[in-house]
């Protein structure tokens, strides 16, 4: 077999030699060609940083709420040992009026006591209830013996938990 190439005549030659190469049109560009989107751009821009400024001014407002919860989970924690419970039964109203000091005017919150202060935690609890162990360890328990708080049952120590935990989350401060 041989393999030689065909002969091609003058003319198809000649047609060859003249071809040129395909020429590519121009890439498409990235930028918008209207003004339209350039302004939808924009406005979806700026949505985008009005989403960030509120979500770090929430993280930022809400940060007592993280720093109280990361405290309570470290009271619940001491609870759990017969020897620091004591301690930490008597740290959790504490923890509640730091709580309320941190969001609402020092004037408002400092001075309360007893009835008072449970009707204040009752009024801005955002809709959940204040159990009873709650009530009673706010109304009295600056001035029960570390005896009295030992013998707390362990259904008691949860709910106390649960609600210290539910009105940290949930109270909500008056704009």
């Amino acid at each position: 077999m041989d393999k030689t190439p065909p002969q091609i005549d003058e003319q198809t030659r000649t047609a060859l030699h003249s071809l040129a190469d395909i020429t590519l049109p121009p890439p498409v560009p990235w930028w918008p060609q209207t003004w339209g989107w350039a302004v939808l751009a924009l406005f979806l821009l700026a949505l985008a940083a009005l989403a960030l400024w509120r979500w770090l001014h929430h993280r930022r407002v809400n940060r007592y709420r993280r720093e109280a919860l990361a405290e309570l989970a470290l009271l619940e924690r001491q609870i759990d040992r017969p020897e620091q419970r004591s301690a930490a039964v008597r740290a959790l109203p504490e923890l509640l009026k730091r709580v309320a000091l941190a969001a609402w005017p020092r004037g408002e919150v400092a001075s309360l006591t007893g009835e008072r202060w449970v009707e204040f935690l009752k009024d801005n609890a955002g809709g959940a209830p204040v159990p009873a162990e709650l009530v009673t360890l706010l109304k009295q328990g600056e001035y029960a013996s570390g005896k009295s708080l030992i013998d707390v049952t362990e259904h008691q120590l949860v709910a106390l938990t649960q609600a210290a935990r539910g009105w940290i989350e949930g109270h909500r401060v008056s704009a």
